[in-house]
């Protein structure tokens, strides 16, 4: 996983509440278990009508916003099934943030486990960050001190510790587990002394 420390770039705007996981990706994409292509199906039935024609007024189709990194949307961001392929697919568009009032917990989990931030601040702030987006500008993410800047302005989020530690440091589940690598060769050098049997191959335990 890649590490995370800032970044300044395009925020698109979204401001719908309860953008559920369904919205984020369909159904019909998750055929796949792989995390790239995905961004073909992100926010499909709003990018493309019934007969597959573009919707040319959809918000990453337009520029600035098909460069996007930073996504701006309401209430209640991935609600309904707990699909991973959400932040996937978000993730392989390209967005590597998202703000948002609140978030579905599964959802929100999942984000910082592919690497993504999700921020929560309070309406008059996302409201404030939403009308900067709307006029094109950039916005800039600080990981370690914690705080969205755009022009003389800077608002501060909260997140908790052990997931800021993750992400600036690139750990996912896998990357915390072999922190501890040498640990776990040692447990098991020292089974393999103990209880031999459990490394044997071919043994028949059923004679």
């Amino acid at each position: 996983m890649q590490k995370f420390t800032k970044i300044t770039a395009i925020i698109a705007p979204l401001p719908l509440q309860n953008v559920d996981t369904d919205m984020i990706i369909p159904k019909q994409f998750l055929k796949t278990i792989k995390r790239s292509g995905l961004a073909e199906g992100l926010f499909y039935e709003m990018r493309f009508d019934e007969k597959g024609n573009r919707v040319d007024d959809f918000v990453l189709h337009n520029a600035p916003y098909t460069n996007a990194k930073i996504l701006v949307s309401g209430e209640n961001f991935g609600c309904g099934s707990s699909r991973e392929h959400a932040p996937w697919a978000l993730l392989d568009f390209g967005i590597k943030v998202i703000i948002a009032p609140s978030f579905a917990d599964i959802f929100y989990n999942n984000c910082f486990k592919n690497g993504m931030l999700p921020i929560k601040l309070p309406q008059s702030d996302v409201d404030q960050i939403t009308e900067v987006a709307k006029r094109g500008e950039e916005v800039s993410i600080d990981l370690e001190a914690q705080t969205v800047s755009f022009g003389n302005t800077q608002i501060k989020f909260q997140i908790d510790g052990f997931r800021k530690h993750n992400l600036l440091n690139g750990l996912d589940d896998i990357g915390l587990t072999l922190q501890n690598g040498n640990k776990i060769s040692e447990y098991e050098a020292e089974q393999k002394q103990t209880t031999p049997w459990q490394y044997e191959y071919g043994t028949n335990y059923g004679s």
